[in-house]
């Protein structure tokens, strides 16, 4: 059933979760542990949850001796091909905890965009969630190109939730909610609630966010909001010391309405 509260988001039986590079990776790599533990919990009541989770690049620089974000593409296939295989076996180790296996799966644009590659990504995620695995989904650095790339892992958790009709899409990062201008400015107010087609008309949305590790901020969370929303997907967007709150249906962050028709049109094939 697709949450239409946040109160609703327990019974929710297919749930997104996207975690942003600078939420899991240097002094922040111990936020995988409370991560998994909100995770190992829905899936312990019996949801099915797909984790989409950036981070290759960024956790593969140190190996690389590399201080900042390479901007050429050949490093940061080499960082993302060392970092990914790192982050899997950090998420394995802490999902070890639970009994849980996690299942890697790596897609590009181009993946989504060819109707054969579509389909067989589909079958493939639908067959680990039909055998309890935890899918951990992320761009493919190491062979995407400039011309080919998602842009930003909002977008991609967007798209893998449309794939799979998922019913919830919560989006992290290092900041707690959708403000109605940068949240360290003053006067900056919390967006509790954004009704489907709201074109949030007067809010000033940054295009950064506040790590150098990534590439999304506020802009690209709710361009990733609008897609999924647009397909039926409630989404939530919060931050990730938030995310057991979150998966609790807490009052937090910035709840995205689906929209209802696509709801009402679900609602009515479950009952048919």
């Amino acid at each position: 059933m697709t949450p239409m509260e946040r109160t609703d988001v327990p019974a929710a039986t297919r749930i997104v979760v996207k975690v942003g590079s600078s939420s899991i990776s240097g002094e922040n790599a111990g936020q995988i542990a409370p991560l998994v533990d909100a995770l190992a919990a829905a899936h312990g009541r019996g949801a099915e949850v797909v984790l989409v989770s950036s981070g290759a690049i960024a956790t593969g620089m140190p190996y690389l001796k590399l201080d900042a974000r390479p901007d050429d593409l050949a490093t940061q296939q080499a960082a993302a091909s060392v970092g990914q295989n790192l982050l899997v076996f950090r998420y394995q180790q802490s999902l070890d905890r639970f009994g849980i296996i996690a299942g890697q799966v790596l897609l590009t644009a181009g993946d989504l965009e060819n109707p054969t590659h579509r389909s067989n990504a589909q079958r493939a995620m639908e067959r680990l969630l039909g055998l309890r695995i935890l899918p951990i989904v992320n761009e493919n650095d190491t062979v995407a190109t400039h011309e080919i790339r998602f842009g930003d892992n909002d977008r991609l958790a967007a798209l893998v939730a449309q794939l799979i009709g998922a019913e919830l899409l919560v989006l992290l990062s290092d900041v707690d909610a959708l403000y109605t201008k940068p949240p360290h400015l003053p006067g900056a107010e919390r967006i509790a609630r954004v009704p489907f087609g709201d074109a949030l008309a007067g809010v000033e949305i940054g295009s950064v966010g506040r790590a150098g590790v990534g590439t999304g901020g506020a802009e690209t969370k709710v361009s990733a909001a609008r897609i999924a929303a647009e397909a039926g997907t409630s989404v939530l967007i919060t931050a990730t010391p938030l995310v057991d709150r979150a998966l609790a249906g807490d009052d937090v962050g910035t709840w995205f309405e689906p929209d209802p028709a696509r709801h009402t049109a679900a609602e009515g094939a479950a009952l048919a």
